[in-house]
C-alpha cells in the first residue's frame, strides 16, 4: 500500500518533505494534534485494541496546529475544513473527528458501537449531542479563557460569561444522564463517552467547576483509568516539546507502553 504522503507529495517525499515510512500493510493513516478532538480518535483506537480488534498498523503524522500546517495543501485534501483530526483509510479521506468515531465504529462493531439498530441510535444522540454542543461551548469557553491574553478584559466579560454559563448547564445534563449508570449509554464505554470526556477531563484549562456534578466526577475518574484510555492521551505531542519535559512528566505520560514520539509509525508494533 501506498503511504498517504506519497500520494499527496512526489514518488520520493514524504509529508511535507519529511522522510518517508518502509512500505507496510498498515490500514490507516490518522493526521492528528494532541488536543480534545484529536485524542477522540486516538483513544478509539487503543478503545479497539482493547476490545481485542486487529486495527493492523496505523501511521501517524502530527499537524502542528502552532505551525499553521492544518492550512496546507497536502492536509486539506484530507481535511477540507482545515482542522485536525483527518483520517485516511485506503480511498476513503475522513473529517471531523465524531464522523470518524462512527466510521471506526461501524467498521469494527463492538459494545463501543454495536452493530444493532437501536443499541447505535441509543447512542447518536449523545455522539451528536457533544459535537453540536460540549465541544464548541467548552472550546470556546478555553480559547477566551487561556488564548485571548491580548484582549480587553471588558470585551471578553459577555462571553466567558456565557460560554461558562453554558458549559456547566451541559455538564448538569451530563450529570443528570449518568445517574445510576457508569457511562452515558449504559453499563459499557461507547464513542459517545469517548467524544465526550477529551473536553470535560480538562475542566480546569477552561475554569469551569463542574466538580459539583458527582456524577459526572466519577465518569471522569472512570473513563480516565481504562488503559486504552490512558495510551490514547499519549499521542501527537511533538518531539521538541517531550525533550523540554521534565523526567517526571515523560514518565507520566509513558502510561502502559504508550508512545508520545511524533514519528510516523507511532501505532506499529503495539
Amino acid at each position: 500500500m501506498t503511504c498517504l504522503a506519497c500520494r499527496w507529495c512526489t514518488p520520493d517525499a514524504g509529508w511535507r518533505g519529511r522522510v518517508r515510512p518502509k512500505e507496510t500493510t498498515m490500514a490507516l493513516e490518522l493526521l492528528t494534534s494532541p488536543t480534545p478532538n484529536g485524542w477522540k480518535v486516538t483513544i478509539m483506537l487503543e478503545e479497539l485494541r482493547e476490545a481485542g480488534f486487529d486495527v493492523g498498523d496505523v501511521t501517524v503524522t502530527t499537524i502542528e496546529i502552532q505551525k499553521g500546517e492544518q492550512f496546507s495543501p497536502e492536509f486539506t485534501r484530507v481535511s477540507p475544513n482545515q482542522k485536525i483530526p483527518g483520517l485516511v483509510d485506503g480511498d476513503t479521506r475522513l473529517f471531523e473527528s465524531c464522523a470518524i468515531l462512527q466510521y471506526l465504529g461501524e467498521k469494527y462493531p463492538s459494545p463501543l458501537f454495536p452493530a444493532d439498530h437501536t443499541a447505535r441510535w441509543t447512542i447518536l444522540p449523545w455522539l451528536y449531542w457533544q459535537a453540536a454542543g460540549v465541544g464548541p461551548i467548552f472550546g470556546n469557553k478555553l480559547s477566551y479563557t487561556r488564548y485571548m491574553g491580548d484582549v480587553d478584559e471588558a470585551a471578553k466579560a459577555h462571553p466567558l460569561e456565557r460560554f461558562g454559563n453554558e458549559a456547566l448547564r451541559l455538564a448538569g445534563v451530563l450529570d443528570r444522564q449518568l445517574e445510576g449508570q457508569d457511562y452515558l449509554c449504559g453499563d459499557d464505554l461507547t464513542i459517545a463517552d469517548i467524544a465526550t470526556f477529551p473536553w470535560l477531563r480538562g475542566y480546569k484549562w477552561s475554569k469551569v467547576d463542574i466538580t459539583p456534578n458527582e456524577n459526572v466526577m466519577a465518569w471522569i475518574d472512570r473513563v480516565r483509568a481504562r488503559p486504552g484510555v490512558e495510551r490514547g492521551l499519549a499521542y501527537g505531542v511533538p518531539k521538541e516539546e517531550i525533550d523540554s519535559w521534565s523526567k517526571e512528566r515523560r514518565e507520566a505520560y509513558e502510561r502502559r507502553g504508550a508512545s508520545i514520539a511524533s514519528n510516523e509509525n507511532l501505532l506499529r508494533d503495539r
